[in-house]
């Protein structure tokens, strides 16, 4: 399949970026980091994305989406990443819609994709327990009582868990801890008995929660895919998170190198550009060849995961790790080209080095996906 986006791509990112450009500039990150927002997102604005099909860019039309597919979504997220747009779409429309649309039943279809796609509701997943990504090593029981379950441990990094209506948790149901078999996975209400909700504050003036599960009781039709097998449905919503997560970096990496480029041509030093320094525009060409390597790869893990959602493996996490790496070395450099001032609040260039660090972070690092492409392969 060709590199480029059709015809009706290229219209929705058209349509994103002036709508994200007008609505939700980086002075509108800045806003709620320094207003301390509860939320940490305008949910004005999550309501007028709902409205223009955005919630539901994953779900099929019957449920009330626009089943506009991984690419759509990507486009979306990377226009996103160029504005550092805050919002749920990642936790929401990306991995709770594709958990839902994959593995829920039809009643669980009917009872949650359309409150998504009409942004009336509120998804997170709860995967992690420690500080590095790693969803074999979950430890998180789900004893079995009476007709259903009672889940207990705890879960940290959850993006908009705190705001979540219902969350998405993996918990070992049998096994060990570093095993694949035995993980379930669970839709629970967030606001479940034995339940408690810490907001966090990340480095990137975004908001994820850490989550105690005390006794939570979980019945059968709360248990989402297999009893027992959730381990490669997980990795397949994973992969989707990774894939949106490398679209929003890709867009970060692009918004970056241009706001470099423009300062290159504008800062005079010894009378003239400092774009006319060989050794800068040396740095910038090398920068540009690695962004177009990496939006490459981000656009080809989007279309697998539409042709071949369960054999996107390797390139969702190529381009997660690929992607990071860029969008790394692209707010470096952004923040040294600019010199002194580069470091400083007053300029919007240090927003995107802290968000793209802690993306890169998420659902694994560059040297997690190079380790599991290296298991795949059977090194």
């Amino acid at each position: 399949m060709p590199l480029v986006l059709t015809e009706e791509q290229e219209m929705l990112r058209e349509s994103a970026h002036g709508f994200l450009e007008q609505k939700a500039p980086v002075s509108a990150l800045r806003k709620l980091r320094d207003t301390n927002d509860p939320d940490g997102f305008d949910r004005g604005l999550w309501k007028e994305m709902a409205e223009m099909g955005w919630a539901g860019i994953l779900i099929d039309e019957e449920h009330g989406g626009a089943d506009f597919g991984f690419v759509g979504a990507g486009v979306l997220a990377e226009e996103m990443g160029r504005t550092l747009t805050a919002s749920p779409f990642l936790s929401t429309s990306i991995l709770a819609a594709t958990a839902l649309k994959k593995l829920g039943s039809d009643a669980q279809k009917q009872a949650n994709l359309p409150k998504i796609a009409a942004g009336e509701a509120l998804y997170a997943l709860a995967v992690d327990e420690t500080r590095k990504h790693g969803p074999a090593k979950t430890a998180m029981k789900a004893e079995k009582h009476g007709n259903g379950f009672k889940l207990s441990g705890d879960k940290t990094f959850v993006a908009d868990g705190h705001v979540a209506d219902k969350i998405i948790v993996a918990a070992r149901s049998a096994g060990a801890p570093g095993e694949q078999d035995g993980l379930t996975l669970f839709l629970i209400d967030a606001k479940s008995k034995g339940i408690e909700i810490e907001r966090t504050q990340m480095v990137d003036s975004r908001n994820a929660a850490r989550i105690k599960f005390d006794g939570v009781e979980a019945t059968g039709d709360d248990v989402l895919g297999e009893v027992d097998g959730g381990y490669m449905a997980l990795e397949g919503i994973l992969n989707a998170g990774r894939a949106g997560l490398a679209a929003e970096m890709s867009g970060s990496a692009q918004q970056a190198f241009g706001m470099t480029v423009n300062y290159l041509k504008e800062r005079k030093q010894f009378g003239t550009e400092i774009g006319s320094f060989q050794a800068l525009q040396h740095r910038a060409a090398h920068l540009y060849s690695e962004i177009e390597l990496a939006k490459s790869a981000v656009l080809k893990a989007l279309q697998d995961l539409d042709a071949h959602y369960g054999m996107a493996g390797p390139i969702c996490s190529l381009a997660k790790a690929k992607a990071g790496e860029v969008a790394k070395l692209a707010s470096q450099e952004a923040v040294q080209m600019h010199g002194g001032i580069g470091m400083t609040d007053e300029y919007d260039i240090g927003f995107y080095m802290k968000r793209i660090r802690v993306a890169q972070e998420m659902f694994g690092d560059a040297a997690f996906h190079a380790d599991r492409l290296a298991q795949m392969r059977g090194y």
